[in-house]
């Protein structure tokens, strides 16, 4: 993906001399947008909407705009490298598709369109265990592109082991714990609307084709999909969850175990300390804690307990080139992109999901460049402003 910037910008100025009215949007503001226009509020407002006041929400856009870049000159940057090492495999970019569920209320392809359009682009997949379809339908789909397993951790131990053998076993290359939604979060806006898709059958693929589950059911899903809901809404979560339970995973998986949902340093070394190899900073995009720190302010101090033991992703409020150069720069070896390819999943299924990922990721070459920088690796702190230090120039 070398000066892929470049590239995509001139394939759309080219269009200058005959614009299309009808094209795809560029910005992050216009593709959600039109999926507005597309989606009946339950749908949007289940993807777009977050915790309580949507303070969170809030917390993670400003911690972005808190943070500025300062450019360097004259260094040189006609050639660029985005690529990354993440457990023994390069990625060609620093961004990954952040797991989603329930994708089918989306758009009709829902998970297929979405990790299909990442097998396009080399962006790693995290398939969610709330995908609409099966994990080994997703994996079929992608071939031998990158992807990785996302994990709700079940309050049935059978369902979980089975989640994580059937991830192995359909090539997925790492396992992502959530740990931020042992329960479902007060979300004003699905309660007003009276919307929680799993309840009318969506985003229970891994679910009902999974044999531990099925095994606990007197009839099919087919033959009694209430049923089968029912019990669903009983095993989703586990809020029982301690760090000693880490261990049961290592009993049943050889790949890399990441933990999404770490805010606090404290956690950090906690997780150190059970053995997990990787973290991922995050608040769920500000869907399960109203008031919550935003995740780009908890990144550098949970980067300081790590130590560059183990890697450290983040995600919660990437919408541009810039914001994923600010995470960077604060320790993060890479970030996971949610709602912006949902809501390109909306307005053009396989097709906006690519130009999501395509635009962010041209945006991300050709502010590396202009920053000074050669490669994304390159990127530390003194790429940004010391806000403090800024603070006490002026008093």
């Amino acid at each position: 993906m070398k000066n892929i910037g470049n590239k995509i910008q001139y394939q759309i100025y080219s269009t200058m001399s005959n614009p299309d009215p009808n094209r795809l949007p560029v910005s992050y503001e216009a593709w959600e947008e039109k999926a507005r226009d597309v989606l009946e509020d339950g749908p949007y407002y289940y993807v777009a909407g977050g915790a309580g006041g949507e303070n969170t929400m809030k917390a993670n856009l400003d911690a972005f705009q808190q943070q500025k870049i300062i450019p360097r000159m004259l260094r040189n940057v006609e050639e660029r490298d985005l690529s990354i090492e993440l457990f023994g495999q390069t990625y060609p970019s620093p961004v990954l598709q952040a797991p989603i569920g329930v994708q089918s209320i989306i758009h009709p392809e829902g998970e297929i369109a979405s990790a299909k359009a990442s097998a396009e682009m080399g962006v790693p997949y995290i398939a969610s265990s709330a995908s609409s379809v099966p994990m080994e339908k997703i994996a079929e789909e992608m071939g031998d592109a990158p992807r990785w397993f996302q994990l709700y951790w079940s309050k049935d131990p059978d369902i979980t082991a089975s989640f994580v053998r059937r991830a192995e076993q359909s090539g997925y290359s790492a396992i992502v714990v959530t740990l931020d939604t042992p329960m479902m979060a007060w979300r004003e806006d699905d309660l007003k609307n009276v919307y929680l898709p799993f309840l009318i059958g969506e985003g229970v693929g891994n679910y009902f084709s999974d044999p531990a589950f099925l095994s606990k059911l007197e009839k099919s899903p087919k033959e009694d999909p209430n049923a089968a809901i029912m019990y669903w809404t009983q095993i989703f979560g586990n809020p029982g969850l301690t760090w000693d339970d880490i261990a049961f995973l290592r009993e049943h998986t050889n790949l890399p175990i990441l933990l999404k949902g770490i805010l606090h340093p404290e956690d950090a070394i906690l997780a150190l300390e059970y053995g997990v190899d990787g973290i991922i900073v995050s608040n769920h995009g500000g869907r399960q804690v109203d008031g919550a720190q935003g995740a780009l302010d908890a990144l550098p101090r949970v980067c300081e307990a790590i130590h560059d033991q183990i890697p450290v992703l983040m995600d919660s409020g990437i919408r541009r080139g810039s914001d994923v150069i600010k995470a960077l720069a604060l320790g993060a070896k890479g970030v996971l992109v949610g709602r912006p390819c949902m809501y390109g999943l909306a307005v053009a299924g396989q097709q906006g999901v690519k130009e999501v990922l395509q635009n962010l990721i041209a945006d991300l070459d050709i502010t590396l460049g202009l920053t000074g920088h050669q490669a994304v690796s390159e990127i530390d702190r003194s790429a940004l402003c010391e806000v403090k230090a800024e603070v006490e120039q002026m008093k």
